[in-house]
């Protein structure tokens, strides 16, 4: 699957197919913790082997990640900044009082893709698309909102509508 082509109509398909995306996600919960997380993880690796991050980005232009203090801490040792000089440079207190970045895309996004901070990436970066883990039961009601973003989550949520008799 060629990403790019995938990404053009992405959020016209999400949208087209929110209803029964969240159908999907309501069937999902009714089943035991340990059958969702072995499903997910099975439709996550699926979605993976179609779909290559270096050819989207979209999270990394879109979504601003909560920055914790120790993504905080460990991203200013990086650039070889103080937390505070870091916190100046690059973040604002959003609405609950979180560290994101300042504006999007990200600042250390690659116009070829790549993140200049790839292995001291913020948590949520490193977590993100949520579609795996021991987190993803608690993560299921974001999947929908992210599948206007992500083509992994996409075509995960598309997995959940056949494996969960959404589709006749």
């Amino acid at each position: 699957m060629d990403t790019r082509d995938f990404l053009k109509d992405l959020p016209a398909r999400a949208a087209g197919q929110k209803k029964e995306h969240q159908g999907a996600v309501k069937r999902l919960r009714k089943m035991r913790a340990g059958d969702i997380e072995a499903l997910m993880e099975e439709l996550h690796h699926r979605a993976f082997d179609k779909i290559d991050c270096l050819e989207c980005g979209n999270c990394c232009r879109a979504l601003g990640p909560r920055i914790t203090e120790r993504d905080l801490i460990r991203l200013a040792r990086v650039q070889g900044l103080s937390a505070a000089a870091f916190c100046e440079t690059f973040l604002r207190r959003d609405e609950d009082n979180d560290w994101v970045f300042k504006s999007m895309p990200c600042p250390f996004l690659g116009e070829d893709n790549f993140c200049f901070v790839y292995e001291n990436r913020p948590r949520a970066c490193a977590d993100y698309p949520h579609t795996e883990g021991r987190q993803v039961r608690s993560r299921l009601g974001e999947l929908v909102k992210n599948a206007l973003v992500c083509p992994a989550v996409f075509l995960v949520l598309e997995g959940i509508v056949e494996e969960t008799g959404g589709r006749g």
